[in-house]
């Protein structure tokens, strides 16, 4: 399966498990759209969309970034026009913009309740359907979110309500839209990592540069996302995917070569299922 002239327009693909899921696409000779907001290095957060194309032209994708924020209507719509306009069409939406505060209730300013609840759940619906039109006339479409099953247990949503609530929003349209455009033979899947994934959101916002070592790389989400865009979309969608145990189903066996540190205990991640068994050797601390 390869994703050769297939056009992936992929959200916050400047940095992380979207530019990490990028670059596994440009090396079938993939097109890009890097929609994300970092045009300018940031002093802390490595990369900008232009960086980004220049590492996916040079994996042997096409690339066309672009500066958008997900939040305002006319800058998606601007956006998917001129990846249209660049491509001729979109064949892959991936959802992988993201807000995060892990915080309780009364810690929660509403500014940050407002930017979770605008990119994660406002900024996968307005993607997507900005994206939908395009996707009816692909061959195999597919939209992915890179959001949680939907596990209903109070022990995802008692320590950080605010954040919980946005993320499911995302999971939520993978629920609704899945079904919706079932007959339009676009698939809708959700994916998750099962263990924390080395990020500048996990450095910064969760667990520092040492925490780092506990968690897999990006390229075992990049990996897995390739694998469902290689599925059959009227047959694939509904989904909520488990990053290793999906591969597992796809023939991976050994995923010793996606840990930071293999000497270190793996860190879960939130919102895994109990009842999702990780695969023959893998142990999570």
């Amino acid at each position: 399966m390869s994703l050769k002239n297939k056009t992936l327009f992929i959200t916050g693909a400047s940095r992380g498990i979207g530019l990490a899921i990028a670059l596994r696409a440009a090396r079938d000779g993939a097109n890009i759209v890097i929609a994300a907001k970092t045009a300018e290095a940031h002093p802390k957060l490595p990369g900008t969309i232009y960086s980004a194309a220049a590492e996916i032209e040079a994996a042997g994708g096409k690339a066309l970034p672009l500066v958008v924020d997900v939040r305002e209507e006319a800058s998606v719509y601007e956006a998917v026009e001129k990846a249209v306009a660049r491509f001729g069409g979109i064949d892959i939406c991936v959802n992988n913009a993201s807000a995060i505060s892990i915080t309780g209730t009364l810690s929660t300013e509403m500014k940050r309740y407002d930017l979770m609840h605008q990119v994660n759940g406002r900024g996968t619906f307005l993607t997507s359907k900005a994206c939908i039109p395009h996707l009816k006339k692909a061959e195999n479409p597919h939209v992915l979110m890179l959001s949680p099953p939907l596990d209903m247990k109070p022990r995802w949503f008692a320590p950080h309500v605010a954040y919980s609530m946005a993320k499911y929003n995302m999971s939520l349209c993978v629920l609704g839209m899945a079904e919706e455009f079932r007959s339009d033979g676009i698939a809708f899947n959700a994916l998750w990592p099962r263990t924390g994934i080395a990020t500048a959101a996990i450095q910064f916002a969760l667990t520092g540069e040492e925490g780092l070592r506990h968690c897999r790389t990006p390229e075992i989400m990049a990996d897995a996302a390739h694998a469902i865009f290689g599925k059959p979309s009227r047959e694939f969608s509904g989904n909520f995917l488990i990053d290793d145990s999906f591969l597992f189903e796809q023939g991976v066996t050994d995923f010793t070569p996606y840990a930071v540190d293999p000497a270190a205990t793996l860190m879960p991640d939130f919102f895994v299922p109990e009842d999702s068994v990780p695969p023959p050797g893998v142990k999570i601390g």
